[in-house]
């Protein structure tokens, strides 16, 4: 078929039904933390297929200033603690570190198709301190510890071939090391979404979702709970 300006590149008709029930403000926790613990483990225990749903996946987005433009990726959600959600990565010269310097603000967006749920998660960004970051880096396999000493993420390469040449760098430089000796590097850690406003989405029949949002009360640290129309 030949393409024209007028044929869209993309047509999905409406075909998909949201039928999994309702949510209303009688059923949520009274704090977002403990909603969304609820809701993480009701996700975990109805995934099917593993490979192809992974609860912990979510949308990190970051913004910077004065330009406002904005960058999302996918990261894994790590920890959930009184405060916030944890996610860790290298903090090195990237996008998101560069972000976070001029603009601490951030969001989470995780979907869960399977049980056609979603929540969104709007916040500040804290970096965990050194202890944190380093229990979590002792808990991670020895070639993600190679890997995150290798890898100058988000930095151009010339070729497949010098990260490998990186990464056997490493591998030979940590081979006299067990496991648990190898260095959580400077540039590795947590960081801490501590939320202020916080969504839980239920698909429904007609697209008539419900929308049941937490914002914090910055004075009192208290939450409100809102209902907002689809």
């Amino acid at each position: 078929m030949t393409q024209t300006k007028e044929t869209p590149l993309i047509f999905a008709p409406e075909t998909y039904q949201y039928d999994k029930g309702h949510l209303n403000e009688h059923e949520v926790a009274t704090s977002p933390i403990d909603q969304f613990n609820e809701w993480f483990k009701y996700a975990c225990d109805e995934v099917k297929d593993k490979e192809a749903i992974i609860p912990e996946c979510t949308t990190f987005s970051t913004a910077r200033l004065p330009s406002g433009r904005i960058s999302s990726r996918i990261v894994l959600l790590k920890e959930l603690d009184h405060r916030g959600f944890i996610i860790y990565s290298n903090w090195d010269q990237l996008k998101k570190s560069k972000d976070r310097e001029t603009n601490p603000y951030a969001s989470l967006c995780f979907f869960w198709p399977h049980i056609q749920r979603q929540v969104r998660v709007e916040g500040l960004m804290e970096l965990v301190d050194r202890e944190t970051s380093e229990r979590y880096f002792a808990t991670r396999p020895r070639g993600s510890k190679i890997g995150a000493w290798a890898s100058p993420q988000s930095q151009q390469l010339s070729s497949r071939d010098e990260l490998a040449d990186k990464y056997e760098f490493y591998e030979n430089k940590f081979k006299d090391l067990n496991d648990d000796e190898i260095p959580c590097p400077e540039y590795w850690g947590g960081v801490r979404i501590v939320p202020l406003e916080v969504e839980f989405w239920q698909g429904g029949m007609s697209r008539l979702h419900d929308r049941i949002t937490f914002l914090r009360n910055s004075e009192s640290d208290t939450w409100t709970l809102v209902r907002i129309s689809p």
